[in-house]
């Protein structure tokens, strides 16, 4: 039976403690803040990256470098068989399409699942990988397994405030102003590669039924 080794990232929202437990390899993303660089729940926990966040800091967000991921890779090939890496969604970084170049040179014992998941759907298509891999599939068929069920998860988000959509240049200051006053709820949706606007809400209470029942 072919060894399959399971590689994700911090998108996935798998600590390294659970990735250990798990015998999964857990890639920390890195965050820049107010100029010094940051590794998800490797130097930065949860909770001191949101205490930095509601302080005002300046945050920006990077991926992987491909020396990381290249050196994660050969690390488990002496161990594994393949490798099934499962980054997050390609519409949302551009981490997927890095590891889909990168794998290149390995001729096929790295298997790259581009199925567009991130955060709890994420973290769903590794469990499921761990399971194919311990039924005995193979890499190429975990791929195409989990590439197949894409379009088969939505994540739907409701923002608290749009100070963070205001700061990333994805409204203008006076629609956030605007939104602000009317104490609008935006609510988004993810879906495939696409960050969609699905719906506003005049407050958390609306906001949550439009989630649940959409």
């Amino acid at each position: 039976m072919e060894r399959v080794a399971i590689v994700t990232d911090s998108n996935s929202g798998i600590t390294q403690k659970k990735g250990g437990e798990l015998g999964i390899s857990v890639l920390p993303m890195p965050f820049t803040i107010d100029g010094e660089t940051f590794y998800e729940d490797i130097s930065l926990t949860q909770e001191e990256f949101y205490e930095r966040l509601a302080a005002g800091a300046d945050i920006s967000t990077s991926q992987p470098t491909a020396g990381d991921v290249i050196d994660l890779w050969k690390r488990l090939l002496k161990e594994y068989d393949t490798v099934v890496h499962i980054p997050m969604s390609s519409g949302l970084s551009g981490s997927c399409e890095t590891a889909i170049m990168l794998a290149e040179d390995f001729d096929g014992r790295v298997q790259v699942v581009n199925n567009q998941r991130i955060s709890v759907t994420m973290r769903q298509s590794v469990l499921d990988a761990v399971g194919l891999a311990e039924r005995g599939r193979t890499a190429v068929e975990i791929r195409e397994i989990l590439e197949r069920e894409r379009m088969e998860s939505s994540i739907y988000i409701m923002l608290d405030t749009l100070k963070y959509l205001k700061k990333g240049g994805r409204i203008t200051p006076a629609a956030a102003a605007l939104g602000t006053i009317l104490n609008l709820k935006p609510v988004l949706q993810i879906q495939g590669e696409k960050l969609d606007a699905f719906t506003k809400a005049r407050n958390i209470r609306q906001g949550k039924r439009a989630m649940i029942e959409p």
